[in-house]
């Protein structure tokens, strides 16, 4: 079954590139949110108190849909484009040698610095703007959002892309990314969600000036 499975996908992805990994990157986003919504569910119903009974869990498919919508309209499509483009750009423009540790190691830096850095603002700015929130509601979530979660995702995202770039064909460098992506996606829309927390203040962009300029580190 999984065999077939795979067989399809690399039939689709031959012949539907972009349209494969719009979609799959859709789904994945999806199923990264349902996962994020039940254990901010599952969280706040322990730190409550609160019985199976009187709690029970419930999708919120709009909020499923935004964050799918994502997925098709942002990172499938500039995905794709921007992992064929970073290699091409390095062996063609930079005459970098495939799978070198110079090579991969440009890869994982430039990835670090454009495209990660991207992906959270977009996502965040998008998410604010999806639920109905405005222009100044959005930037209060950004300036309390981005930090943290760049801060987190920088200590893992290089290791997963390491791994990417030396032993993954472009090709599939997107899917393995998504593969991923479903924990990534738990994992912004459970800080998105997570709103005021103390740890997010602590790592905010205007808590990083508050200390910066009482002279605490």
């Amino acid at each position: 079954m999984m065999l077939r499975l795979w067989k399809w996908y690399q039939n689709c992805l031959a012949f539907h590139p972009v349209k494969t990994q719009v979609i799959s990157s859709g789904f994945l986003w999806g199923a990264g949110d349902v996962a994020a919504q039940y254990i901010t569910h599952t969280s706040a119903k322990r730190r409550l108190k609160i019985s199976d009974a009187e709690a029970d869990f419930k999708v919120n498919w709009k909020r499923v849909a935004i964050t799918s919508s994502f997925g098709f309209g942002f990172v499938g499509p500039v995905g794709h484009f921007w992992y064929e483009g970073l290699d091409k750009f390095l062996r063609l423009k930079l005459l970098q040698q495939p799978k070198s540790l110079r090579f991969v190691a440009t890869k994982v830096a430039m990835d670090a610095i454009i495209f990660g850095p991207l992906d959270l603002f977009v996502f965040f700015t998008y998410m604010g703007f999806s639920m109905g929130k405005s222009v100044q509601q959005v930037k209060e979530d950004v300036k309390r959002d981005f930090i943290p979660a760049l801060i987190l995702e920088g200590g893992i995202w290089p290791i997963v892309q390491v791994v990417n770039f030396r032993y993954v064909p472009v090709r599939y460098q997107l899917l393995y990314v998504n593969i991923f992506c479903l924990l990534d996606s738990a994992f912004l829309s459970w800080v998105e969600q997570q709103k005021d927390a103390a740890w997010k203040q602590w790592l905010s962009w205007n808590s990083f000036k508050e200390r910066g300029g009482s002279g605490r580190l």
